[in-house]
């Protein structure tokens, strides 16, 4: 009995020594992006001259303010283990339409209305199918639009091109700053504070969370995952349209060549930040934390002079060691629950 019980103390001690060792690394890994982000900071304004500079500490805000808010919009998406392959033709067309109204006499409130309706009409097709036409995955139908919309853009586009000119208040929004900081900065600070509203001051939020984490537990709970699941595609589609504007406002045109390779860039952004694939896990500093390492490791590069092939292939390395860092979570989580278990 005495051998026994010793036998029994060292399995409890060597599961509570493991399940420490498991716990400070879940621990690292879940502060790992904001240490990768810092480390890049303190290496590019080390090694990379006029990276401090004011002036392209407000490009970088500028040029990152579309990725990130779309890439909120993606975090919904995926939050709910889904995927929106559709964002960047969804804004290149949201551009198009506010452009036509533009053309058509319309003022500033509409061209926005107008992009804004157009990526939101989107999402919404894309969360409709894929609900109530039972499709195993969001990823066909939302590949089905990616290629429906950036045709549409194409056909709607006069000369199946970039159409010049945009309304002051576009302008305003995406391409002008406020005591020296971009406005497109302070439309991710809004949108931001949308989300943030949404996630955790109603109770969308937590259903959201819910359908994510155990969609058959959700619905048995009562939670209604077909509205939540909708309403999320919306959202993204929102998102998208509010990128519209943005990018819209930056360059003061509409082209129905914008956003290429956006919905790889947004979801790189999450996946980099620490959000999962297996959804029901992430927040909205996940997406921010990916868009801004985005955004500085291609400024970086850039004032470098690095060929834009070798950037891409620096930002895919970058998803890989993410995506690896999101399975070793998962088997650590794993692992921590077996230890768990042994210690009580």
């Amino acid at each position: 009995m005495r051998e026994e019980a010793r036998q029994t103390a060292l399995r409890g001690t060597a599961a509570e020594s493991g399940l420490l060792a498991v716990t400070l690394g879940l621990r690292l890994l879940g502060f790992g992006p904001v240490l990768i982000l810092a480390l890049l900071i303190v290496a590019a304004s080390v090694g990379v001259p006029n990276f401090l500079k004011p002036i392209n500490l407000g490009n970088i805000l500028a040029q990152t303010a579309v990725i990130a808010i779309v890439a909120m919009g993606q975090q919904m998406v995926i939050l709910t283990r889904g995927i929106d392959l559709s964002v960047g033709s969804n804004l290149a067309l949201a551009t198009v339409v506010g452009g036509l109204v533009y053309q058509a006499g319309g003022g500033g409130l509409a061209v926005i209305f107008a992009m804004l309706a157009a990526g939101m009409a989107v999402g919404a097709i894309n969360g409709l199918v894929y609900v109530y036409g039972r499709l195993p995955h969001p990823f066909i139908i939302t590949l089905a639009m990616l290629s429906i919309c950036r045709g549409l853009a194409l056909e709607l586009a006069p000369g199946h091109t970039t159409m010049r000119g945009m309304p002051e208040a576009v302008k305003f929004l995406g391409g002008q700053t406020t005591l020296g900081v971009p406005n497109a900065f302070f439309v991710v600070v809004v949108v931001a504070l949308l989300i943030l509203m949404l996630t955790y001051a109603m109770v969308w939020g937590r259903w959201t969370y819910a359908v994510g984490g155990d969609p058959v537990a959700a619905r048995e709970m009562g939670i209604p995952v077909r509205g939540v699941l909708i309403s999320t595609y919306v959202f993204s589609g929102l998102c998208a349209g509010i990128g519209a504007v943005v990018l819209s406002g930056r360059t003061g045109a509409s082209s129905p060549i914008y956003g290429n390779l956006l919905e790889l860039d947004t979801i790189a952004a999450v996946i980099i930040g620490g959000a999962s694939f297996l959804g029901g896990r992430g927040h909205l500093g996940h997406a921010l934390i990916g868009a801004v390492m985005i955004g500085v490791i291609r400024n970086a590069l850039n004032l470098l002079n690095v060929d834009i092939y070798f950037q891409m292939i620096a930002i895919g390395g970058v998803i890989v060691l993410a995506v690896e860092a999101d399975v070793l979570r998962n088997r650590l989580e794993a692992r921590a629950r077996v230890l768990q278990a042994a210690k009580t």
